[in-house]
């Protein structure tokens, strides 16, 4: 017997009867001999940390666009709370954890840079549209290792593609990963923002705190233990109602507050701008694509979603510094 399949039956023995096992897996996009050592979960994992995706990460924008201060959340800080978040809540319910955190790191790999900026910004000018919950599959089918992709499960693929809050994932591990989005960003944005000087505390309605705790750790706590207490021994993963309804409060609050506010927001239209420009100039000028982006067009992918892959695959900065050198005039030297 080897490591995985033992591994295989502890997880058969050990987790929820409603938890998503290695063994009940649909399968990879591509049949593949199967590792000695690790389940199939743990490989997808292992796959996504090590993609280039999921390194660019750590330059794209969370909420505030290239933020002064190293103390600010990235994508990939985000990422990785979302991973916490969600596996705490996975391993009190004895679901899969490598599942999860296998969704979770995966989640946001197809977001563009500047946050939901880039992404509105490609929505509008790329014909087949732009979602990066869509995107993150098709990097993780399609993008990575030149073309040939990470060929994760269909449970982790499903997981990434459902975590908005219109998705409905097929497994209880996606529908955790899907409600740790939300609970991360509500609190690490809330905590940036006071940090900028956006907010106080003090700002949060009364109506939220009494219910959900009046620092940003109290809430962090409030909704975690919630979602297990009334997840425990049920095929699904739920809040009670009180919770519930505090949650969207508090991203109504900061929809209004901090989404939308005027200071935290004063640059979204130049990366809008600087997005939509990047994207017109290869199109008219493909060949300046890498050469891994030109495969794709060899292989019959359309110019104008093999563009949005490549601007929108973009750190932020790599994003500026290309705008920088193709837009902006350089003094000359002898």
């Amino acid at each position: 017997m080897t490591i995985r399949e033992r591994l295989e039956i502890e997880e058969k023995e050990q987790l929820s009867p409603y938890a998503m096992l290695n063994l009940n897996s649909k399968g990879r996009l591509k049949d593949e001999p199967q590792c000695d050592i690790r389940p199939l979960f743990q490989r997808d994992r292992d796959r996504i940390v090590h993609c280039k995706a999921f390194r660019r990460l750590k330059d794209k924008t969370q909420v505030f666009l290239s933020p002064e201060g190293d103390h600010y959340r990235t994508r990939l800080t985000h990422t990785l709370e979302v991973s916490q978040n969600a596996r705490t809540i996975a391993k009190a319910l004895r679901l899969n954890e490598d599942l999860v955190e296998a969704i979770a790191l995966g989640h946001d790999l197809g977001h563009t840079p500047f946050g939901h900026a880039g992404e509105r910004a490609l929505n509008r000018v790329c014909p087949y549209g732009f979602e990066h919950n869509v995107q993150s599959v098709r990097t993780v089918d399609l993008l990575e290792r030149d073309g040939r992709g990470l060929n994760l499960t269909y449970e982790t693929r499903d997981g990434i593609l459902n975590h908005q809050t219109s998705g409905n994932p097929c497994t209880l591990e996606g529908k955790v990963v899907r409600l740790s989005d939300k609970i991360a960003y509500i609190h690490h944005d809330m905590d940036d923002a006071v940090r900028a000087g956006i907010l106080k505390e003090s700002d949060v309605p009364k109506e939220i705190r009494d219910v959900l705790g009046d620092r940003p750790g109290l809430r962090l706590d409030s909704f975690i233990h919630d979602i297990i207490t009334n997840s425990t021994d049920k095929n699904d993963i739920i809040m009670s109602e009180p919770i519930a309804r505090a949650m969207k409060d508090i991203r109504n609050f900061m929809f209004e507050r901090v989404y939308t506010n005027p200071l935290a927001k004063a640059e979204e239209g130049k990366a809008e701008e600087l997005m939509e420009t990047l994207y017109d100039y290869f199109f008219h000028n493909k060949d300046r694509m890498p050469e891994e982006f030109l495969k794709l067009l060899d292989r019959g992918e359309k110019l104008e979603q093999v563009v949005c892959d490549y601007v929108g695959a973009m750190s932020d900065r790599f994003a500026i510094n290309l705008y920088e050198d193709i837009f902006v005039p350089k003094s000359w030297q002898l």
